[in-house]
C-alpha cells in the first residue's frame, strides 16, 4: 500500500487538506477555478492561490461565476473547478449546475461549508447542503472534516475523492460532481507560518495518486452489420445532428458516411456539423426550420439516424414525430435519452465515431441519388429565396443571417435562448467556414448568457460573439464585470433589443390584450447604452444588419470589445417572418 503523507509544516489541517486536494486536482489535470469570495471558504481558496498550475477566475457574483465556468468547460471539454463559501452562496450556482447536468457538461462544484455541530443550531449563514442539488448532480459527497495527524487511510481517501471527483465529471456521461467541504475555525494560517506550499509530494512525474483511465463504447460487428444491411436496404433517410454532437473527427466522419450512403444531414447549429469544411463536399442541411412546415409536404424517410440532444428546431422535431419512420435510430455514447416524442425504435449507447467509421468502411454506396438530390434542391432553393426576400423584408432574424455571414472563420457565438438561438437555428447557413455555435439549451433559460460568453472567451483566443436579447441582457448583466479580467480579448455583445419578452410574440397568449402586455412582454424602457457606460464599453447602435460590416471589420488585428445594439419591434418582427415564410412557400410550391 501506498502510504505517501503530505508535509504537514504548517499546523493548520485546512490548510493541509486543501493543499492535498488542489494538488490532485491538478495532478488530474484541472487547470482553472472560478472563485467567488467567501469566509468558510479560506482554506480551499488559500489552496488554489498558492498552486502555480491553477489560474483563478474571480468573481463576485456566485451564479455569474457558475455560468462563466460552465463556458469554459462548455470550450475546453474539460472539468473546470467552482469555489463558494457557505450559505445561499451555493443555491446561487444551482441554475448553472442545472444546466451543466442537461447539457452534460464537466464542473467541479465545491462548496465550503460550517462543521457538524454548527449544522442545524441556528449558526448564522449555515443551512443543510447535504446533497442540496439533489439528482442535478452526478456525483455528492460531504467530505470528512480535516483533522490534526489524520490518518493515512483518511488522506488517501482525500486524494482519491479528488481523482473519482474529476473522472466522473469527465466520464461518457459528463456532469457535475458536488464536494462539500466543512471546515472549523481557524480558517487562516498563523501570520508568521508559511502556507504557499503546493500540496505535492514524493511522487515522481506528477501523476495522481489514482489515476483513472477512461475508454469508450465500441460498436459490435454485429451492430456495424445491422445497421449497414438496414440503410442498404432503405435507400430513403436522413442524419440528424442535434445540439452536442461530439468533436473531434465526427464532423468529417458522419459528413463522409452522409456523403455515401445518400442521406442528407440536418445539422443543428449546436451540433458543430453545419459550419466546417466538410460542409463543402457533404449534404448537410439548415433551412429545414423554414421548408419543413407541414404545408410543403416534404417525404417522409424510412429511417431516421440521430446523433446529439434533441434539435432546436421545431418543426423538424415536428417532422420526426409524425413521419412514421420504420426504424428511428439514436447514437448517443453517454446513454442519456433525447426524444420527446418517444419514436425511437433502436437506441445504441456506443461511440458515434466509431460507429459511422465501422459504417464507412463496410456499407455499400446508394444505388439511387434522386432521393437526395431532391433534398439538397429544396435546401438550396430554400436559401435563394430567402436570400432574395431579405433584400426587402427586415426584420430580427435578418441579423443572424448576416452575423453568421460576416464573422470571421473560428469565431464562437453564444445564442442566447428565446429568440437569438431560433434565429441562428433558421438563419444561420451552412458554411464551409468553421464557426462554433454555443447555447445553453440544456435547461434552456435565459440565466447566466452573458457569463456563460465571458467563459467561451476566457477559454481560448477566437473571438466570442454574445446574442442575446435584452431581458437576457439585463438578466445577467452584473456579469460583465468579469471583462475586467478577461485581459486582450475580441468580445462582442450584440443586444436585440425588442423592449420585453419579443418571444412570447411566438404563443397563443399574444392574442389577449391587456394581459399580454402586462405579465408576459413586460415592456421596460431600460437602455443598453447605460449598461454599457457602467462597464466603460464601447458602444454602437445598429440601424440595420449592413451595419455588422463594419461592426466586425475584414482587416481587424487588434483585440476589441464592444456592445452593439439593435432596436425592433416584436409583433413587426413576428409578422414580417411569417411573410417571408409564405414567400418561400409560394415559390417553392411552384417550382
Amino acid at each position: 500500500m501506498n502510504n505517501v503523507r503530505q508535509p504537514t509544516a504548517n499546523p493548520n489541517p485546512n490548510l493541509v487538506w486543501s493543499q492535498i486536494f488542489v494538488g490532485e486536482l491538478v495532478r488530474c489535470g484541472v487547470q482553472d477555478v472560478c472563485i467567488a469570495p467567501g469566509s468558510r471558504s479560506t482554506p480551499l481558496a488559500f489552496a488554489f492561490y498558492a498552486n502555480p498550475d491553477i489560474r483563478i477566475h474571480r468573481h463576485l457574483d456566485e451564479r455569474s461565476a457558475a455560468f462563466f465556468a460552465l463556458g469554459m468547460a462548455l470550450e475546453r471539454d474539460r472539468p473546470i473547478a467552482l469555489l463558494c463559501t457557505s450559505g445561499t452562496a451555493g443555491a446561487n450556482f444551482f441554475p448553472a449546475v442545472v444546466e451543466a447536468n442537461m447539457s452534460q457538461v464537466p464542473l467541479l462544484v465545491l462548496t465550503a461549508d460550517r462543521p457538524y455541530e454548527l449544522r442545524h443550531s441556528g449558526a448564522n449563514q449555515t443551512i443543510d447542503q447535504i446533497k442540496v442539488f439533489g439528482d442535478h448532480v452526478l456525483w455528492s459527497v460531504d467530505m470528512a472534516l480535516p483533522q490534526v495527524d489524520a490518518p493515512d487511510i483518511a488522506l488517501r481517501n482525500l486524494r482519491t475523492v479528488a481523482a473519482r471527483a474529476v473522472a466522473k465529471a469527465n466520464g461518457l456521461r459528463k456532469g457535475p460532481v458536488h464536494l462539500n467541504f466543512p471546515f472549523r475555525k481557524p480558517l487562516e494560517p498563523p501570520p508568521d507560518e508559511e502556507w504557499l506550499t503546493t500540496g505535492s509530494d514524493e511522487k515522481s512525474g506528477g501523476w495522481p495518486f489514482t489515476q483513472i483511465m477512461l475508454g469508450s463504447l465500441a460498436p459490435t460487428a454485429e451492430a456495424v452489420s445491422w445497421l449497414s444491411d438496414l440503410i442498404s436496404e432503405e435507400q430513403k433517410g436522413i442524419i440528424v445532428c442535434g445540439p452536442r454532437c461530439p468533436g473531434g473527427d465526427f464532423p468529417e466522419i458522419v459528413a463522409e458516411l452522409a456523403s455515401k450512403i445518400g442521406f442528407p444531414i440536418l445539422a443543428d447549429p449546436l451540433s458543430g456539423v453545419r459550419f466546417g469544411p466538410h460542409v463543402e463536399y457533404a449534404p448537410v442541411c439548415g433551412a429545414y426550420e423554414t421548408f419543413l412546415h407541414p404545408q410543403m409536404q416534404v417525404p417522409y424517410p424510412r429511417v431516421v439516424l440521430r446523433f446529439g440532444a434533441l434539435p432546436t428546431s421545431q418543426r423538424l422535431n415536428s417532422y420526426l414525430a409524425r413521419c412514421g419512420a420504420a426504424s428511428h435510430i439514436h447514437v448517443r455514447e453517454n446513454g442519456v435519452w433525447a426524444d420527446d416524442n418517444h419514436n425511437t425504435t433502436h437506441f445504441l449507447q456506443l461511440s458515434e465515431s466509431a460507429l459511422c467509421s465501422e459504417l464507412l468502411a463496410q456499407v455499400a454506396p446508394a444505388t439511387d441519388s434522386s432521393w437526395l438530390e431532391d433534398w439538397l434542391r429544396i435546401e438550396s432553393d430554400c436559401w435563394s429565396i430567402i436570400e432574395k426576400e431579405l433584400e426587402d423584408t427586415h426584420f430580427d432574424g435578418e441579423y443572424a443571417y448576416f452575423l453568421v455571414n460576416q464573422l470571421p472563420q473560428g469565431s464562437i457565438i453564444l445564442a442566447g435562448n428565446s429568440l437569438p438561438i431560433r434565429h441562428v437555428d433558421q438563419f444561420g447557413r451552412p458554411s464551409k467556414k468553421p464557426l462554433h455555435v454555443y447555447a445553453n439549451r440544456g435547461a434552456s433559460g435565459i440565466d447566466g448568457n452573458i457569463s456563460t460568453g465571458l467563459g467561451l472567451a476566457a477559454a481560448g483566443d477566437d473571438p466570442v460573439t454574445i446574442m442575446v436579447g435584452d431581458i437576457t441582457f439585463y438578466h445577467d448583466s452584473n456579469g460583465l464585470l468579469a471583462l475586467q479580467h478577461l485581459g486582450n480579448k475580441t468580445i462582442t455583445l450584440l443586444v436585440m433589443n425588442n423592449d420585453g419578452g419579443g418571444i412570447f410574440q411566438r404563443l397563443p397568449v399574444a392574442q389577449f390584450e391587456p394581459p399580454f402586455e402586462q405579465l408576459f412582454k413586460t415592456p421596460h424602457g431600460l437602455e443598453p447604452a447605460s449598461i454599457a457606460a457602467t462597464y466603460d464599453l464601447p458602444y454602437a447602435y445598429l440601424k440595420s444588419p449592413i451595419d455588422l460590416k463594419s461592426a466586425y471589420p475584414a482587416d481587424a488585428t487588434e483585440a476589441r470589445t464592444q456592445l452593439l445594439e439593435v432596436r425592433t419591434n416584436a409583433k413587426q418582427d413576428y409578422e414580417m417572418r411569417a411573410t417571408l415564410e409564405n414567400r418561400v412557400f409560394a415559390q417553392l410550391l411552384k417550382q
